[in-house]
């Protein structure tokens, strides 16, 4: 063969194959193709924890009524038993709905599903081995559910982070990891985290929350291990960060505890900055696509009782920021509670709601809160849509804390929970049960809210300060849902109580001058403290801040009914101590009881308050519920479970002739 002709030859199957070559690699850097999913949510599907990246929690479906509801039957369960070593029982997931497809989290390793929304079958399945990283989880559980995103031409994806804290991205239609997104699929979350030499990271940082994605960015906060008793005053502080939704590549990174020299690092006295943490973003976020805005709901910093190694106001702990979404710079902020010492964190996504005004149209951000009260913003400028007042409040006489003098009190709305306790609120069951509680009261300390925490043993002899609402709200991880055609927000609200006692740490213990003692709340011959309602529903007209109804939701326990102390007393309906979560459509407001409560699932009449119809629960309602149209078919779907019940997802739907 001639020589000249060899070499062409030899060129061209050499270019053949680094053609070859590069279509592989093409093909592995190109997006999946799948079916074209609109960007925007169709009707009748819930593509978000909260439904929309307002965190309304409301449907507009209408094929459940109140005259039908009563109808409901389950059409199908899926359990989640099998997801983890051992069952979970408080399974805290809410599936999305997207494309005739439910997609959830499931078990305490969190693999991501996805589920006929028809049959309950199970359609794929991914779980991360993540090893030592997954043991040692702060917050090692189901978490609370997934992210959706799609560029409305065939790439869809399914978000999730993972309790070992991965930021994972996964192919919608088969649950195959996104290999250009970060390495293979994964953005390691702890890479980059601020402070992380001054801990090891591995069991102190997690999340629990589905991330929030508006416009092309993902923004993740992080949950930190619990701090009320923690073994250093050093930790991770709890910084938000945005990624590239197509990429995983980094975007910008939000202090939550200020630099010297960034604004607010002047409230962190004796430069305390430096050393404390926490202060993440271990609820959901909310966005407002429009603006290009995010609000982020903040907690405390570390500890959550003790504050004398942070003095000052300690910004941005327990503030509602707003952040440009795509480069996370601060538009505005808003500080709910100064130098927390009552684990008052921002619990829930804030709620965003065009409302009208005294006549004039707000765009608003309301922030509801553990400690009973509604903040309410114009989400554009953060100025109050009704004045918040700082108002003086009971000084520390703890060694070393330095408590704020004063607060911050909304004077609209009203608080939608029981604030503070003194002795006209004890329990009056009966005299002797009024009169045990007197005496049992006189150990501790009483007061208004933000009275600050006690010692166990004082020199006053009081074994801590009671607080209520407690650390648990209030309103907690479990949200409010707000209907926006009328502008109102139905607050599911929880007396808790806690006792807030501080010791000294004993040996090895931590480095903290005072933790909390993990004392108990008093109870009276087994009973809660306190007067019922001890579990609401608050209807608030946000257009006005007019309380328009309140109902405890379900009825006193067994444990209650059935206490000798309560022999021949007709109980009221009491509510429970429990978190629980509500839903609200164009008909109805749903409502179960919460882990702890009965297995019992309530449809309320949305302006009255009134039940409409109860339905029996394999165990209690234990997540947030969610409905969704599949196939013409309206569908109510929650995870149940109980202290001898495996976690489960179970969906109602009407019988087919009931059905519009």
């Amino acid at each position: 063969m001639d020589t000249d002709l060899r070499r062409c030859l030899m060129r061209s199957r050499y270019a053949l194959v680094a053609l070859s070559c590069m279509t592989v690699l093409l093909a592995c850097a190109k997006p999946p193709q799948g079916k074209m999913i609109p960007a925007e949510s169709k009707p009748g599907e819930w593509r978000q924890y909260g439904n929309d990246l307002a965190f309304t929690r409301y449907s507009p479906l209408d094929q459940i009524t109140r005259e039908n509801a009563k109808d409901l039957k389950i059409a199908w369960h899926w359990k989640q038993e099998n997801f983890g070593a051992e069952p979970e029982f408080y399974g805290q997931t809410t599936p999305i709905y997207v494309d005739g497809v439910l997609y959830a989290t499931a078990g305490y390793r969190r693999a991501v599903v996805a589920i006929d929304p028809a049959t309950g079958e199970t359609l794929w399945m991914y779980r991360m081995d993540e090893g030592e990283r997954g043991d040692k989880a702060p917050r090692k559980n189901s978490g609370r559910g997934v992210s959706f995103w799609t560029d409305g031409q065939g790439d869809n994806r399914i978000f999730v982070v993972t309790i070992g804290f991965y930021l994972v991205g996964l192919n919608a239609e088969t649950g195959q990891p996104i290999p250009s997104f970060g390495k293979n699929g994964v953005v390691d979350l702890m890479e980059g985290l601020r402070g992380r030499e001054k801990v090891d990271v591995v069991g102190a940082v997690g999340s629990t929350s589905p991330p929030t994605i508006v416009n092309e960015v993902i923004v993740v906060g992080p949950s930190l291990a619990p701090g009320f008793r923690p073994k250093s005053m050093k930790n991770v502080p709890g910084d938000v960060r945005g990624f590239d939704v197509r990429t995983g590549k980094l975007l910008w990174t939000f202090h939550t505890v200020p630099e010297p020299g960034e604004l607010g690092s002047d409230t962190w006295k004796e430069g305390s900055g430096a050393h404390t943490g926490n202060t993440g973003v271990w609820t959901s976020i909310s966005a407002d696509p429009e603006l290009g805005y995010v609000y982020l709901p903040v907690e405390a910093p570390t500890n959550d009782y003790y504050g004398g190694h942070r003095p000052g106001d300690n910004l941005f702990a327990n503030s509602l920021v707003c952040l440009e979404a795509k480069t996370g710079k601060r538009v505005w902020h808003y500080q709910i509670v100064h130098h927390d010492v009552w684990d008052y964190d921002n619990p829930s996504a804030p709620i965003l709601a065009n409302l009208t005004v005294d006549g004039k149209p707000v765009k608003a951000v309301i922030q509801n809160t553990k400690q009973g009260f509604s903040y309410v913003f114009d989400r554009v400028t953060g100025q109050p849509v009704w004045p918040i007042e700082e108002r003086p409040v009971g000084k520390s006489d703890v060694p070393g804390e330095q408590t704020a003098p004063t607060q911050l009190f909304p004077t609209n709305p009203p608080p939608f929970e029981r604030q503070g306790i003194s002795t006209d609120d004890l329990i009056d069951f009966t005299p002797k049960l009024r009169a045990e509680a007197l005496e049992i009261v006189k150990k501790y300390r009483l007061g208004p809210l933000f009275t600050p925490p006690s010692l166990a043993q004082a020199p006053d002899s009081t074994k801590g300060t009671i607080q209520i609402p407690g650390a648990n709200g209030g309103v907690n991880w479990n949200m409010t849902a707000l209907d926006p055609e009328t502008g109102i927000n139905y607050i599911a609200s929880n007396t808790s109580i806690t006792l807030m006692a501080l010791k000294k740490p004993g040996k090895d213990e931590s480095d903290m001058n005072y933790i909390s003692a993990t004392l108990q709340a008093p109870q009276v011959q087994g009973l809660p403290l306190v007067k019922p309602p001890w579990g609401r529903i608050v209807a608030v007209d946000m257009n006005t801040g007019k309380h328009l109804w309140m109902v405890p939701n379900g009825d006193a326990s067994a444990n209650v009914k059935n206490n000798p102390a309560l022999k021949g007393v007709t109980l009221p309906r009491t509510g429970k101590i429990t978190r629980f979560g509500t839903m609200v459509t164009k008909t109805l407001l749903f409502a179960g009881e919460g882990f702890g409560g009965d297995p019992k699932f309530h449809a309320y009449d949305k302006k009255t308050g009134e039940i409409v119809a109860e339905l029996d629960l394999p165990a209690a309602q234990v997540s947030l519920p969610m409905t969704y149209l599949h196939k013409g078919k309206q569908y109510i779907v929650m995870s149940v479970g109980a202290a001898n019940h495996p976690a489960e997802l179970v969906a109602f739907s009407l019988p087919e002739e009931e059905k519009k």
